[in-house]
């Protein structure tokens, strides 16, 4: 028996092939090559939902990465003036977070007889020479100010000219208008234009429904300060490519820029506009003429703001915004940066900037709409103006601090407070410009 069993071992080694040491070194090189490509595959997929998860929560300007991550870091590694310039870069490029939630029924705004998304609108001074238009219309703002810009170029106020006031949530700026020239903005105006354009009813030079696009007219600082010309240059150069032209007259940092307030000068410079306004032809974008609205200062005496008053009835001027920044430096500033020369924006304006609102409110009919601009950066700031008689608000300071996200942030808080007392946008500011505003004999 074990004779048999032996032989039989024998003989089925003979039959059954045996694996060379080769060959099973290839076996376990493969058994290794198609793990790891499979280790790979997963590792490419994890690392694709990875970028995927995070592209979506990048573009939603609602992300808390951008108000507490990349808005902070932006703010403490460059300077206020280099942060200020790659914020606009972003937006230019067409790589910014956007608001992807559409603005409730009760922000609906209305303005001259037009429909806006929503009351929230980005002041002038953040883009300048008009390079992110699309970018922060993207933003869900409902009125995009691009500007100052001057007729001719020129560089602004020696550096450094931009200072953050973190403790006091506010901001100092002397840039005395760095433009980049009318014909520069021009250009990229005409280039935003569709190729295949239809005028409609409801278009804006904004491109976009329930918006609109104003552009803020400057001084050149070589220009003879008395005189408007620069101004009416800027309605003539402007007027086709604008839903609005913003007169500004308040900057602090242009020398003699404010004394156009005057009631004198200011007399003839609304004349001069209204006159080259009124001259322009219809745009061929719009099939209308801008609206003129202007822009002073908070830091007027009452009885300087009854004068303005004055004029704008008389001049059928067809808005203002209240306000600009202001020379003032309130008892409760605490950051080191008070000291620096500039206007003052952000929260510490608000006070005076209202103040100056309900005064021209007292003193213009309901048929002119005040624009409210200082230190709006919540909800309920919004909802001052409103109640102080303003049709619509801008932002600036607040935007710089909170990013991309502030827009949005601010309507979702409005929305709330609206709809806990069971109101509207429009029906706040009706029942405030029918209660406040001048009567008209």
């Amino acid at each position: 028996m074990h004779l048999r069993t032996t032989g039989f071992y024998h003989v089925l080694r003979k039959q059954v092939p045996q694996r060379s040491p080769v060959f099973a070194r290839r076996i376990t090189t493969a058994s290794s090559s198609s793990q790891s490509s499979a280790r790979t595959a997963i590792y490419a997929t994890v690392l694709t939902a990875s970028v995927g998860l995070f592209a979506v929560y990048y573009y939603d300007a609602r992300s808390a990465m951008h108000r507490y991550v990349l808005t902070p870091a932006l703010r403490h590694t460059f300077d206020a003036e280099t942060g200020h310039r790659i914020a606009v870069k972003v937006l230019r490029s067409g790589l910014g977070p956007r608001d992807p939630v559409q603005d409730d029924e009760r922000l609906r705004s209305e303005f001259w007889g037009r429909e806006l998304s929503n009351p929230v609108g980005l002041a002038a001074g953040f883009d300048k020479d008009g390079e992110a238009i699309d970018g922060i219309l993207n933003l869900g703002f409902s009125w995009v100010e691009i500007g100052s810009v001057t007729p001719k170029p020129q560089p602004g106020n020696p550096k450094p000219r931009v200072f953050h006031l973190p403790d006091d949530a506010a901001l100092i700026n002397r840039y005395g208008f760095p433009s980049q020239g009318a014909a520069s903005m021009i250009s990229r105006l005409r280039a935003r234009i569709p190729k295949f354009h239809e005028t409609k009813d409801d278009t804006t030079a904004a491109f976009k429904p329930g918006s609109v696009l104003a552009i803020n007219l400057g001084k050149n600082k070589s220009s003879p300060v008395e005189s408007p010309d620069d101004f009416v240059t800027g309605v003539k150069m402007f007027g086709p490519y604008a839903d609005v032209l913003v007169v500004n007259v308040s900057s602090p940092n242009t020398p003699g820029l404010r004394g156009l307030q005057n009631r004198e000068l200011l007399e003839d410079l609304l004349t001069s506009v209204m006159k080259a306004r009124d001259e322009l032809e219809p745009s061929p974008i719009t099939a209308r003429r801008p609206r003129l609205v202007l822009k002073i200062a908070p830091d007027l005496e009452e009885s300087q703001i009854i004068d303005i008053a004055d004029l704008i009835r008389k001049s059928n001027i067809d808005g203002v915004i209240v306000s600009n920044t202001t020379i003032s430096r309130p008892a409760s500033l605490t950051d080191p940066n008070k000291s620096e020369i500039g206007g003052l924006s952000g929260a510490p304006l608000k006070p005076r900037a209202l103040q100056a609102l309900k005064t021209l409110r007292a003193h213009v009919p309901a048929s002119i709409p005040l624009i409210g601009c200082g230190g709006i950066s919540t909800g309920a700031d919004a909802l001052d103006y409103a109640r102080a008689g303003a049709s619509l608000v801008q932002v600036y300071t607040g935007f710089g601090y909170d990013g991309v996200g502030t827009c949005r942030r601010i309507k979702d808080e409005l929305e709330a407070l609206l709809k806990a007392e069971n109101t509207t946008w429009k029906a706040v500011v009706d029942e405030s410009v029918r209660k406040f505003s001048l009567t008209e004999s």
